[in-house]
């Protein structure tokens, strides 16, 4: 993998239709503009229709391919995801080169989803996990083997501090904390990914799932997260740090949106991968590969989050 890998290295996207989920702001909307840019077709899979018309504005001066389109989408409302897949599935006629599982929720406040999931979990592990289910037939139209489909889930280095409890992924029974509950969410999504993958492999799809990380990345989830805390100390404290932090250690969005990028389109990327920038603890750099936390790569932590995601969306995968 070379050092020094850029936007402009993004090979061209002509005749490929990708989905981005939370390609309103921050990371989602720059790899939907730079993939619009190179040809692609666009869908910005968002919740607020509002915010998704402005974006789609962006992403439409952009695109040198077909326009982009909009697809309405809430992560949280697991009705609202299975109307998402079945308009993405209608407007591809099942033929859906990537899907980009970016949007998420970070370090919020503790609260449910509208099916009772603990909100970072659900929003950004479950709702996910569904929508690539709900998908499968999609990515396999457009599969083949000499050039498989991908999914894209982008997980966080926050993943790091992460613990999986599969008998009470919300938080029911344990001290909930904001960051502990991001941390999970973002572990998730990188178990998913993998177990994702070997499954796809052991079917024999013309389909890969990979796993991205963007680094410490400038984005507003970071600035928010400090509402989320109660304790005018800690949320003060956590204001200053993510202040400095930002301007110091942190990479801006154009940067930080490389190793999903990368993940997305790169010739030489291969199911299980997982991306991230290739500088100092992982902090910001050029996309590269690196070696996912334990958690994801092991087989009984894989197969536990699999059971629970199964149970808890009604949704049986088709992958025999």
């Amino acid at each position: 993998m070379t050092s020094g890998w850029h936007e402009s290295d993004v090979p061209d996207q002509h005749d490929r239709t990708v989905v981005v989920t939370g390609a309103n702001s921050g990371l989602g909307l720059r790899t939907a503009v730079v993939l619009a840019s190179k040809g692609a077709r666009v869908l910005l899979a968002c919740r607020s229709p509002e915010r998704g018309k402005d974006a789609l504005d962006d992403v439409a001066k952009a695109a040198t391919g077909p326009k982009p389109e909009l697809v309405r989408l809430d992560l949280s409302s697991l009705d609202s995801v299975q109307q998402a897949a079945a308009h993405i599935r209608e407007m591809t006629g099942d033929a859906l080169h990537v899907l980009v599982n970016n949007a998420g929720v970070m370090a919020t406040p503790k609260g449910r989803t509208v099916d009772g999931f603990e909100t970072q979990f659900g929003t950004n592990h479950v709702g996910h996990a569904a929508l690539t289910w709900l998908l499968l037939p999609a990515l396999r139209g457009a599969g083949t083997t000499d050039s498989p489909a991908r999914v894209v889930t982008v997980s966080s280095i926050a993943a790091a501090r992460g613990r999986i409890d599969a008998e009470d992924p919300h938080f029911e029974h344990r001290r909930y904390d904001p960051a502990s509950a991001y941390g999970q969410a973002k572990l998730a999504n990188q178990v998913f990914a993998m177990e994702l993958d070997a499954r796809l492999r052991a079917a024999g799809e013309p389909i890969i799932s990979v796993a991205a990380h963007p680094g410490f990345t400038a984005t507003n989830l970071t600035s928010n997260m400090a509402g989320s805390y109660r304790n005018p100390v800690i949320a003060g404290a956590l204001r200053a740090g993510s202040w400095v932090g930002e301007r110091v250690l942190a990479q801006n969005v154009r940067n930080g949106t490389l190793p999903q990028l990368y993940a997305a389109t790169a010739e030489d990327v291969t199911g299980g991968d997982y991306i991230g920038p290739d500088g100092f603890r992982q902090l910001k750099g050029s996309p590269t590969r690196v070696k996912p936390l334990r958690p994801a790569r092991d087989p009984q932590t894989r197969e536990s989050l699999w059971s629970v995601t199964q149970r808890l969306t009604g949704i049986v995968p088709d992958l025999s």
